[in-house]
């Protein structure tokens, strides 16, 4: 049985290195956002167990993503990987709960 593995980043250029990470040989199925929008979306159908979510997109930045599957209580792990490494940023994301952060 395969994870299915969501990588939302408004960036064409990151959304494939992020897929080119993950390991040969693990079982996993991985779609693309390019917004939280579309993530959210997403997530309700089941295709982002994990998710490797950016903080700054349009329409739907990271920060409301990670509400929305708050508040929604959405089943998924969040992994927030981005450039942004101000204090505040780290701050914000943990205000939304089962976040991790990595820049």
């Amino acid at each position: 049985m395969s994870t299915p593995i969501l990588i939302c980043d408004d960036s064409g250029f990151a959304r494939r290195q992020m897929a080119r990470s993950i390991p040969d040989g693990w079982q996993v199925e991985i779609s693309f956002a390019e917004n939280g929008a579309q993530a959210i979306d997403l997530i309700r159908e089941g295709k982002g167990d994990v998710v490797f979510l950016d903080l700054n997109m349009p329409v739907m930045d990271g920060y409301k993503t990670m509400e929305v599957i708050r508040q929604e209580d959405l089943p998924c792990l969040v992994i927030v990987v981005s450039g942004d490494v101000q204090p505040q940023a780290r701050e914000k994301t943990d205000g939304h709960g089962g976040a991790r952060f990595y820049s």
